[in-house]
């Protein structure tokens, strides 16, 4: 097994407050599609019934190269995926404001897979964080690196609120190119982040991925992950397009989605110290609970402050049930296995929640918002009995 680097804690600091700022900056690439996508669809797509397939697409990119960029940084290291993964973002918004010039709903879902690129990318800062950090202080390292995207709730409504209409005759277009210039930023930043280990000692080693993947928990853990994810973006993806169907202005739109990713992100300036004391398992419980509750909210109306309270619920929700099942899959991994598990994780997760962005569309287009709804209960309640089984098993053996 190869021993595990331990940074000094002034770098440890500087890697984690650096994959912050860049977690904030990415951020809000994800922002700006979620609240755009559906609504530039709608206007370009040649069928209205294709308007959340940009999401969709979206979400494809990310599951499609999550696994190509864990092998990349397990030969070459995480740089170079950070590299990568910006210089597609900055891609995006060039690609995403063409076609909104152009009017080509196609070029817009080629802009939307390589956005899912970018973020495919992002999601893997929390991990690094924890990068040459002891365990004690992992769980906090990395809920505070998601803590970093509350600035992401407030840069990305802001990106699109504050440009959407500097190019009166293509909405959105200035959005998007401002969205490209946020990403060549992010670049810069991650370009100072200090390696917690060389790149030849990550390629060695580990066990079998089967024999990974057959620890006991590891199924259970992987799978609350990725109803947490897949329930808020299915929530997410059609709330924007449901609340523009009930008359809802796109600045109180933009609004909810703002106050959504803060509570998405807000928590993890202190979920991290909510880990430490009661636990991962408690805290993913809890965020599946209270995703179950933003349902609930979802269906008590389509007034303005119920989509606000919901996807604020759905926030939280996610953070504690993503934290938590995130914090929880290290317990599985060696050092020289981490890539490989950790991009294994997430492949997982976002196929899943794949499913879930192209069926919201379907489902919203359909049967409309309720439906939207009733379909996330089913998982979160199956994931969140899991949770409670798999603990009352351990207390009996």
């Amino acid at each position: 097994m190869n021993a595990e680097i331990t940074l000094p804690v002034r770098q440890q600091n500087n890697n984690i407050i650096r994959l912050a700022t860049a977690q904030a900056l990415a951020g809000a690439n994800s922002v700006v599609f979620y609240a755009t996508g559906a609504i530039v669809g709608n206007a370009i797509a040649p069928d209205r019934a294709l308007a959340t397939l940009p999401i969709a697409i979206f979400v494809l990119g990310m599951a499609a190269c999550i696994l190509p960029f864990g092998a990349l940084a397990r030969r070459r290291g995480r740089r170079a995926v950070f590299m990568l993964g910006t210089g597609a973002g900055v891609l995006t918004g060039l690609l995403a404001a063409l076609a909104v010039v152009t009017g080509s709903f196609w070029l817009f879902c080629v802009a939307a897979f390589l956005g899912g690129a970018y973020a495919a990318v992002a999601v893997s800062f929390r991990f690094a964080a924890t990068d040459g950090v002891g365990a004690e202080r992992r769980a906090r390292a990395l809920s505070l690196v998601m803590g970093g995207g509350v600035a992401a709730g407030v840069i990305g409504p802001m990106l699109v609120t504050g440009t959407m209409n500097l190019w009166p005759a293509h909405t959105f277009a200035m959005t998007f190119l401002a969205q490209g210039a946020v990403a060549a930023v992010s670049a810069l930043v991650l370009l100072g982040v200090t390696s917690a280990e060389p790149v030849a000692q990550a390629r060695s080693g580990g066990r079998p991925l089967g024999e990974i993947v057959r620890q006991p928990g590891f199924a259970r853990t992987v799978f609350s992950g990725a109803v947490a994810y897949m329930v808020m973006n299915f929530l997410m993806t059609a709330a924007p397009l449901s609340m523009h169907l009930h008359g809802i202005s796109q600045q109180a739109s933009n609004l909810g989605i703002q106050w959504h990713v803060v509570a998405m992100y807000g928590p993890g300036f202190f979920t991290g110290r909510l880990i430490t004391r009661f636990g991962a398992r408690r805290i993913n419980a809890a965020g599946l609970a209270l995703l179950a509750l933003s349902v609930l909210v979802g269906l008590a109306g389509t007034e303005v402050m119920h989509y606000w309270v919901s996807l604020i619920l759905l926030g939280i929700g996610w953070n504690f049930g993503f934290t938590g099942a995130s914090t929880q899959i290290m317990d599985f991994h060696r050092p020289e296995e981490k890539t490989q598990v950790q991009s294994l994780n997430d492949f997982i997760v976002f196929g899943v929640m794949m499913v879930g962005a192209f069926a919201s569309g379907a489902l919203m287009n359909l049967f409309g918002w309720n439906a939207v709804l009733w379909g996330s209960l089913v998982p979160v309640m199956v994931a969140l009995a899991a949770l409670l089984f798999g603990a009352r098993a351990r207390r009996q053996r």
